[in-house]
């Protein structure tokens, strides 16, 4: 084919997927023709929205036609693909997934691949690391994958904002690819840095292809407002007048259920979106069709999701880099001559942020213990895992994922083994990208208060050679729209110092034992020996009422009588029934104030207070206890009743804070052995995921 074919069959596709009339953006046929005549390994940075699929969806077609074997694209946005797919189909790309959603296909779908009626498998990462996917599926190429597109490529650079270490499985597929094979790695937040450490994974003969990543429609602004009641007031108030539907990002699922639960206070539709709840293809679909103001959403509703027509993003939290913020407001002004992303900075974004950054590798001593464990065992699961050592279940996923991605554990059946092949942690490269992730949040908080242009100073941090002033923000504008708190509306904010000083949170209680036992205690808690469901007068360190008790926990070391009386007026409003008829605390052997605060809470609301239950043992502090196993384990056996002390009605049993549930999970459980009523747990505060039970 000559150079005119070439072209004019790529255009000819692309009318066939869009319309007649449809013509490609910059750099959309010359990535097309890198791959299809030249047979290049290529990289496309382009911007959010620029039409990424669109470019290896007509490749593979093209490839096809002229023989080549299927394609297979790497992508951790399966689910957000369908709108891709249905326009590849107009073309005759015959697409097909493997992934964790649709096991009863994968079959047929193999099938299909050895009769040739595949163009290109679409997998996640995750699938990579897949036993089966390895042996079975792989080998169904033959060694003729077509054209190899890794979406998202930032993700398999340490220096990306998203590094997943399932892409580091991609780099073995590069290395078995025959010289000339095309390969295309696809993303939208590559600055110079993760473009080499790309060029490094993939080859040094990798082409890049840069487009401007500047987005003309957007116009940017950020508004310091650090009090959270400031924020939400500012939500409250300008919301309704932002143009269309939108996102608001927070940085925490807790923060995205309080943002939601005070935008339905005062009326506007926001419904909650993250990894933890359940129906969020619904909640897209909500969105799509306009039929709510936006979704407040973790990162979790992040890359490939596509809309068009979104109006505005707003952070409600700062992020922790330029790279990430540049990602999530991308989302918006697709396909509107005009949208709005703004940018709240939050007094506890600091704190959230640094926590990100020193999690985001485990430490090397943990990394070496969970390795000394397997290979002591004989074929270790999770759960295994979990009774020897003291890591939380996400984070030793991770430390599993890791060594398993380095070749220092296999995984058969669901079980790790010790590789043979000595391991030892690098030192170097955490320190490294932990330094790195404390400057882009350094440049981060310097974008809130910059002077200049807002586009231009995200832009130029991801090196973009086309970056200029977009004379749309709010600094190019002339008339920077940022609001001091005290200018938010004094009635807006007070409402919202409200609701936050009353967000009473509610738990349930725990119903099982830890999977496999601890102490001799397995499987079901009997129905009457477990808590009734719980509450907490609201959560530690968030708001006025939060930070108020943090300081009398751990500064003051005394609960204040004001407390006292607002701990009393939430237990009459919850009116637990059976009502309590008496009050007892949870027991310590390192300090006085959760008994002197039980104590007084009881003569508060009337009742007899009772010191029935003690320490049978000295137990850790339960904040360093970082899985269920472990918890529960650190207080089984640990309280005894006083006898003579446990009355037979309800009992109102206190705490300071609520974490876990375990302590109360188990005093519950000594109370009504030992013949007490139902117990109703009480705290001062909920720290899930932080300090306390």
């Amino acid at each position: 084919m000559t150079d005119g074919d070439f072209e004019g069959r790529a255009k000819a596709l692309l009318q066939a997927m869009l319309g007649q009339g449809a013509s490609f953006r910059e750099g959309q046929l010359e990535s097309i023709l890198s791959v299809v005549r030249d047979r290049n390994r290529t990289l496309v940075v382009q911007r959010t929205g620029w039409g990424k699929s669109l470019v290896y969806f007509i490749a593979t077609k093209m490839l096809r036609e002229a023989g080549q074997g299927p394609a297979i694209l790497v992508s951790p946005l399966l689910s957000l693909m369908r709108d891709q797919v249905a326009a590849a189909e107009r073309i005759g790309v015959r697409a097909a997934r493997i992934d964790s959603s649709n096991t009863a296909d994968w079959r047929e779908t193999e099938d299909a691949l050895r009769r040739g009626q595949v163009d290109i498998l679409l997998v996640s990462p995750e699938r990579l690391a897949n036993e089966h996917f390895q042996k079975e599926t792989l080998a169904l190429f033959e060694g003729r994958i077509g054209l190899l597109v890794v979406d998202e490529a930032h993700c398999i650079s340490d220096w990306g904002h998203d590094f997943r270490p399932d892409y580091r499985r991609i780099v073995r597929i590069v290395g078995n690819l025959p010289p000339r094979s095309p390969l295309m790695a696809t993303t939208a937040t590559a600055n110079a840095r993760v473009v080499s450490d790309i060029e490094e994974q993939f080859g040094p003969n990798l082409r890049t292809i840069r487009g401007p990543l500047a987005r003309a429609s957007l116009r940017i602004q950020a508004v310091r407002l650090p009090g959270m009641a400031s924020r939400l007031a500012w939500l409250a108030e300008h919301l309704p007048q932002l143009p269309g539907t939108g996102i608001i990002y927070c940085l925490t699922q807790r923060t995205c259920e309080r943002v939601s639960g005070w935008l339905a206070e005062v009326g506007i539709d926001a419904p909650v979106y993250h990894a933890g709840i359940e129906g969020r293809e619904q909640l897209e679909r909500r969105l799509l069709d306009n039929d709510v103001k936006a979704l407040v959403a973790t990162v979790a509703l992040g890359m490939g999701f596509d809309k068009p027509d979104l109006g505005f993003v707003v952070h409600f939290q700062r992020p922790g880099s330029l790279v990430a913020y540049y990602q999530q407001i991308g989302r918006a002004g697709r396909a509107l001559d005009d949208a709005v992303a703004v940018l709240l900075e939050g007094a506890e974004d600091d704190d959230i942020c640094q926590f990100f950054i020193e999690t985001a590798f485990p430490r090397a001593d943990q990394m070496l213990e969970v390795r000394r464990v397997i290979a002591a065992g004989e074929g270790m699961r999770v759960p295994d895992l979990q009774r020897e050592v003291n890591l939380g279940k996400g984070k030793l996923e991770r430390i599993l994922k890791l060594l398993e991605v380095e070749g220092a554990i296999f995984v058969e059946e669901g079980k790790y083994f010790a590789s043979p092949t000595p391991w030892a942690p690098d030192p170097v490269r955490p320190a490294a990208v932990t330094r790195r992730r404390y400057d882009e949040l350094a440049r981060m908080k310097a974008f809130v208060s910059a002077r200049g242009c807002l586009m231009e100073y995200v832009t130029r941090e991801l090196d973009d050679p086309h970056a200029g002033p977009c004379g749309r923000c709010a600094n190019c504008g002339g008339e920077p729209t940022r609001v001091s708190e005290s200018e938010v509306a004094a009635r807006l904010r007070a409402q919202a110092e409200a609701f936050i000083s009353r967000g009473v949170v509610e738990f349930e209680p725990r119903k099982q034992w830890p999977n496999g036992g601890v102490r001799g205690r397995k499987g079901r808690i009997p129905a009457e020996r477990q808590a009734q469901a719980g509450r907490a007068l609201c959560v530690y360190n968030e708001g006025a009422l939060g930070v108020e008790v943090k300081a009398a926990i751990y500064e003051r070391q005394h609960i204040g009588d004001d407390l006292v009386a607002r701990a009393a007026t939430c237990v009459a409003r919850w009116n637990p029934e059976p009502s309590p008829s008496w009050v007892v605390g949870v027991p310590s052997t390192r300090r006085t104030l959760v008994g002197d605060f039980a104590r007084r809470l009881a003569a508060a609301l009337g009742l007899p207070y009772r010191e029935a239950l003690q320490k049978a043992r000295a137990t850790d502090e339960q904040k360093t206890m970082e899985n269920s196993f472990q918890q529960a384990q650190n207080v089984v056996d640990a309280f005894r009743v006083v006898p003579g002390l446990v009355l037979e009605g309800p009992v109102l049993l206190v705490d300071d804070i609520v974490r876990s549930r375990w302590t109360f999970t188990v005093c519950a459980v000594t109370l009504r052995v030992a013949g007490s009523g139902p117990v109703f747990p009480f705290a001062l505060a909920s720290a899930a995921g932080g300090d306390g039970d």
